[in-house]
């Protein structure tokens, strides 16, 4: 279960790359796309910089 959610997001990037080339051919708007993408990148960094944080005593 651990594994999870580190899959889901990685599966998230792939599809929103597809759109962005799906996009850059002119198929999927462009204005659709690139939000897509970015927010599929940041919260994958948000993920892997907050899982073993030391929240302090």
């Amino acid at each position: 279960m651990g594994k999870l959610p580190f899959i889901i997001m990685i599966l998230f990037i792939a599809i929103a790359f597809f759109l962005n080339l799906l996009a850059l051919i002119h198929i999927f708007p462009m204005l659709l796309s690139a939000p897509i993408m970015f927010i599929s990148i940041l919260i994958f960094i948000v993920y892997l910089n907050d899982r073993r944080r030391f929240r302090g005593f």
